[in-house]
């Protein structure tokens, strides 16, 4: 059996072309589902929206080195139900138990119309599996940085990737999502889940090696005021664009919840982050002025979400 859905990054907001690579292809296959109401809110109801880290060397490794299992439970935290299949490092025992579930749910996902997320698609980043084919043992997927067919052409390049090298690509992680329904959550106890799903993860609750939630400020800070030379990288380019384009989904769906403090918040926290990325895709950030009007923004941003921090807790007791 063979069945390919037609998909485009087309319509997915993303305000620096960096935006988390997770999250774009989340609300992409949201979009493209029964459920597309959802496809802009969960990128904040899953928490995605606040989540930061960053490794002291700004290698972009670091926005992947986190709880791959929590994609299910975050995801329905914000009111939409969820597949998962994972299999991580040392656990080649369940590997053959794990491909096989991962290729039943997408196959089960892409018959409902609606692409799998899945890791290291194209390259070590997520994006979509839009499609498959039995004869031939190939999916089809849509990397996260694939070009349009052609330049007028609202259609992507796709690519073809065998069953047997999902999940053991360049870095040999198994990891798919697929949508499946929505929940009768209310809009009430989603938002409340939302920000303490926030709060735990800006005041460091969530595993990961680097630094982490509110703690990425200082981490991201340093390197602009210490290190010329990777403040000067595309690493640099890459971080600000990552969580300058996020930071938007939050406030947009704080207006949209009517929750006009933390929107009020949320909106300056993106300006700043926008300017610093404007700033450092437009000037030499190996300069000391350069650098400084970026930490000055920074700076701003975390002393903003610090403030969301304190409000989403007073919210939550």
């Amino acid at each position: 059996m063979k069945k390919q859905l037609n998909i485009s990054w087309d319509g997915i907001r993303d305000a620096t072309g960096y935006l988390f690579s997770f999250a774009k292809s989340l609300a992409c296959a949201v979009k493209n589902s029964p459920w597309s109401e959802y496809a802009e809110d969960i990128v904040a109801t899953g928490g995605f929206g606040f989540r930061m880290w960053v490794s002291a060397d700004l290698c972009p490794s670091a926005t992947s080195i986190w709880d791959f299992d929590c994609q299910k439970p975050w995801v329905e935290n914000g009111g939409l139900l969820c597949d998962y299949a994972g299999r991580y490092w040392g656990q080649e025992h369940i590997e053959k138990e794990k491909h096989l579930e991962a290729i039943r749910i997408i196959r089960t996902s892409i018959d409902k119309g609606i692409p799998a997320v899945s890791w290291d698609i194209g390259v070590p980043e997520w994006g979509l599996v839009t499609g498959y084919d039995d004869d031939l043992q190939m999916f089809y997927t849509l990397p996260i940085n694939a070009e349009k067919a052609a330049p007028t052409s609202p259609a992507y390049n796709y690519e073809q990737m065998p069953y047997d090298t999902l999940g053991k690509r360049e870095l040999p992680i198994l990891s798919v999502l697929t949508i499946t329904g929505r929940s009768d959550k209310t809009r009430e106890d989603i938002l409340h889940d939302t920000m303490k799903l926030a709060v735990n993860h800006l005041k460091g609750g969530e595993w990961c090696d680097n630094a982490k939630g509110l703690d990425a400020y200082p981490a991201l800070i340093r390197v602009f005021d210490d290190n010329p030379e990777i403040a000067g990288s595309w690493n640099a380019e890459y971080f600000l664009g990552t969580y300058a384009a996020l930071k938007e989904y939050v406030y947009k769906y704080f207006e949209k919840v009517e929750k006009t403090g933390l929107a009020e918040l949320y909106k300056e926290v993106f300006n700043a982050w926008m300017e610093a990325f404007r700033i450092k895709t437009n000037e030499d950030a190996t300069l000391p002025p350069v650098r400084e009007r970026i930490v000055s923004l920074l700076q701003s941003a975390y002393k903003n979400e610090k403030k969301a921090v304190e409000l989403m807790e007073s919210l939550i007791k």
